[in-house]
């Protein structure tokens, strides 16, 4: 095409799948550049996972302080300064953001801040952020554009201009009641950490238990421990209009179980799933197709219908985890030099950092069941790993599956302090194909959390013979 210039390849999107890709090829001597609209480095050092984190450690924080006396300390004259809170995760994105300018300027990849759109096969034209437009081809492109928060279409919704995570994380005062639609992960996650810097909190949940994906006892010791920590939840709700603004007063109106119901509060989270962004980019005009759900079709090699053009993380319908974008770089970098990987059977980890967190990898008791799977059960409180008794973090418990006809793990469950990390060596174990009795019999370090494996492991039932 006429005055486009040439790249050996084009990122759309600086994600962690983008972000990665760029940099390793770059390093082998291939003229790339990265189309990102607005945020360098992606959601997760912005405005998701990393600033998210940010903000749930200040509120643990806060917790040991409305705690205080258990550890023999007073709470006189104590105050949460949210400015604070919200100018310490601004800190650290401002310093995540310049590591990457710098891995960006040291890779010599070109990073060209603009919205992005195919106009052609290959080629890109770029609506730059500082005006004009650029336009450039690849001889290779991956499509790295992510997902955004979903809303549903309730009358009075939008015009409440509800908060979203981002601007979640920008607030500088303590809503007085924080009302959460959704009791999946951003929605627990922020509405635990709202009320532990002293708002009210409400969820409210169309499906008749929290995190309906996991099994039965997740759910209900998570709504215990949210309950316990004064958080109003109302499951099987079905919301019918909503009035006010959001930050000054918001009313809902709902039927649960067949009766009206209506809540009041200031300010109001959606919180209820992802929408990849695949809209308005020109895909068709690429010969890039999508699902009927909006993500960009795919095969297991993450190749789209269009030649030379892969797509990776939220915007290609892989696990919204940026562990798992950072996996999909990983096979289209392969895959883009000649070798042939597949997203087909990996094992993906992942962890609500709820307090105590939620973590799994493999089969929960749920799916086993739906995939008619047997299994022996092995299930133990957190309190008999003695090392959350010295952090007077006793809540929760831990599960595992093992196979009926071998020593095999099928899957893991934690919930409890420190569940993200106590995952690991059994998912090393299952990648490995290590019997249970491997981590039963490993000598673990005393007191840690991860010799808890040693007890739970200890009481898998035998095989039956």
């Amino acid at each position: 095409m006429i005055n486009a210039k040439e790249y050996d390849v084009l990122v759309l999107g600086s994600g962690e799948g983008g972000k990665y890709i760029a940099w390793s090829l770059a390093k082998q001597g291939l003229q790339v550049a990265v189309i990102e609209r607005k945020y360098v480095g992606g959601s997760c050092p912005n405005i998701a996972c990393l600033p998210t984190k940010n903000i749930i450690h200040s509120a643990k924080v806060a917790s040991y302080f409305w705690r205080s006396e258990e550890f023999g300390l007073t709470k006189d004259n104590v105050k949460i300064n949210m400015s604070v809170v919200r100018d310490r995760k601004r800190k650290m994105v401002d310093e995540l953001i310049n590591v990457h300018l710098d891995k960006y300027e040291k890779s010599d990849v070109e990073l060209i801040m603009g919205s992005g759109r195919f106009v052609g096969p290959k080629t890109i034209e770029v609506s730059l952020t500082d005006g004009g437009t650029k336009l450039l081809r690849g001889k290779k492109i991956m499509i790295s554009t992510g997902s955004r928060s979903s809303v549903l279409h309730i009358p009075g919704l939008l015009e409440a201009s509800p908060l979203t995570h981002i601007e979640a994380l920008e607030l500088d005062y303590i809503p007085e009641h924080f009302l959460v639609l959704g009791g999946g992960y951003i929605g627990l996650e922020l509405a635990q950490a709202m009320r532990r810097f002293g708002s009210r909190v409400t969820i409210v949940e169309r499906d008749d238990r929290l995190v309906q994906q996991e099994d039965q006892d997740v759910s209900d010791e998570l709504q215990k421990l949210l309950q316990n920590e004064g958080i109003n939840i109302l499951t099987n709700m079905n919301i019918n209009r909503i009035e006010g603004k959001s930050g000054k007063w918001v009313k809902i109106h709902g039927m649960q179980n067949g009766s009206q119901i209506v809540l009041e509060g200031t300010d109001l989270l959606v919180a209820i799933g992802r929408t990849p962004n695949t809209q308005d980019i020109g895909l068709d005009l690429a010969g890039v197709e999508i699902t009927d759900k909006g993500y960009i079709k795919v095969n297991e090699r993450l190749e789209t219908t269009a030649p030379d053009i892969w797509a990776v993380g939220d915007c290609a319908g892989s696990p919204k985890f940026t562990h798992v974008a950072f996996d999909d770089f990983r096979i289209v970098k392969d895959n883009m030099m000649g070798g042939h990987r597949v997203t087909t059977g990996r094992l993906v980890p992942f962890c609500m950092f709820t307090d105590p967190e939620l973590a799994r990898v493999g089969l929960n008791e749920s799916e086993a069941k739906a995939q008619k799977i047997p299994y022996r059960l092995a299930k133990m409180p957190m309190k008999n790993v003695l090392r959350t008794r010295t952090f007077s973090e006793t809540r929760g418990f831990m599960k595992a599956l093992i196979d009926t006809k071998s020593d095999a793990i099928l899957g893991f469950t934690v919930l409890g302090v420190g569940a993200g990390e106590i995952i690991a060596p059994v998912q090393v174990a299952m990648i490995a194909g290590l019997p249970y009795t491997t981590l039963r019999d490993v000598i673990f370090s005393h007191p840690t959390l991860s010799e808890g494996l040693t007890p739970l492991f200890s009481t898998v039932p035998p095989l039956e013979k």
